[in-house]
């Protein structure tokens, strides 16, 4: 096989077809993934273990292949052409190579394209506190921040630096000059490129993802020092990201956690993506502001209140995951079946939508 060839091919085919993924596997053809379902491409032979180890050291250079081999599993960024980028995953399965690839387009889509809500401009004219883009794997987390960020480079004169792990969206300096370091290439880990930004005279900064204490803890004093620091968790709710942050820390550290919490938050976003009545993907959210009561139930560890403050506080612009999907029924781009799949209280989301 020609494996430079067949990978140009195959990436043209993704991208083509709009797939969000392509996965390289032995004893399949290539199978990619078109709005949530798993489609075999017609006509491709089946993967043999050559073929694959072939294609994914294609993909990779000197110091990637040697990383793969002494660590079993790599992940990397990889632009091709001028058509788009990828997020690439190689990793052994029973001895053998796979691949899988996340396609990201060059263009940086606006909160008006995704389908967000327009509350999100918001976020992007603050000059201070954390903002928290959280859901599951394959929600939409990173082209939302993309597009808070992108929006924030052509709307204000700021010095911005993402820490990321790839690198995914490339942005473009507009009005804002912009620093995408990438872990493993320009820096060691999240922490230690996040305690460096400080020195970097840093207006914006964006963490791809936080992954523990000391990530947390940093991004959090970030935020405190006068920094607006964007980040991304893998948590359902705002209550449950609350939570999360402040459980990661030992005991005696969470009252103080709590306090740094309730002052540096600015907002949560908690997506979902879900398959509309159109075959394509629709946003869902919850979206929490951090008002004085919030603010409150968070340093008093009231954190099971939260859900019915965002309930009740629609006028300071925060959305219930049930109301966006009530009002996405109603509108007719989802199925009331895909609704209560996707809701945390399935039994209150059926009263609302008996009185559409």
């Amino acid at each position: 096989m020609n494996y430079p060839k067949q990978l140009k091919k195959l990436l043209d085919i993704a991208i083509k077809k709009g797939a969000s993924d392509i996965h390289i596997s032995v004893g399949h053809p290539p199978v990619l993934r078109i709005t949530r379902n798993l489609i075999d491409l017609k006509g491709e032979a089946i993967i043999t273990p050559q073929d694959s180890r072939g294609l994914a050291f294609n993909l990779m250079n000197e110091n990637q292949q040697e990383k793969f081999l002494r660590e079993k599993e790599i992940d990397f960024g990889y632009k091709f052409e001028d058509k788009g980028r990828f997020r690439i995953n190689v990793y052994f399965e029973q001895g053998n190579v796979t691949i899988a690839l996340r396609i990201i387009s060059l263009k940086i889509k606006t909160i008006e394209e995704l389908n967000l809500p327009l509350i999100l401009h918001e976020l992007t004219e603050a000059s201070q506190g954390f903002v928290l883009i959280t859901g599951a794997s394959s929600q939409g987390k990173s082209t939302t921040l993309a597009a808070l960020i992108d929006e924030i480079n052509h709307k204000r004169r700021e010095h911005i630096i993402t820490i990321e792990d790839p690198i995914e969206y490339v942005f473009e300096d507009d009005k804002s000059l912009i620093d995408q370091r990438e872990v493993g290439s320009d820096t060691l880990s999240f922490a230690g490129a996040l305690r460096s930004t400080l020195r970097e005279d840093p207006d914006v900064i964006m963490v791809g993802e936080m992954r523990d204490l000391e990530t947390i803890s940093t991004a959090i004093t970030t935020a405190e020092t006068g920094h607006l620091v964007f980040a991304t968790l893998h948590t359902n709710s705002a209550s449950q990201t609350i939570h999360r942050i402040i459980d990661v820390f030992p005991p005696h550290q969470q009252s103080q956690i709590s306090a740094q919490l309730s002052g540096s938050l600015l907002a949560v976003i908690s997506q979902r993506l879900i398959l509309g009545t159109k075959e394509e993907l629709r946003p869902a959210c919850e979206i929490m502001f951090n008002t004085s009561a919030v603010s409150n139930l968070i340093r008093e560890k009231k954190i099971h209140e939260i859900p019915s403050i965002i309930e009740t506080s629609a006028r300071e612009g925060m959305i219930s995951l049930n109301k966006c999907l009530s009002d996405l029924v109603r509108s007719k781009e989802i199925s009331e079946e895909n609704a209560l799949r996707y809701s945390l209280n399935p039994e209150d989301l059926k009263s609302r939508l008996k009185r559409i």
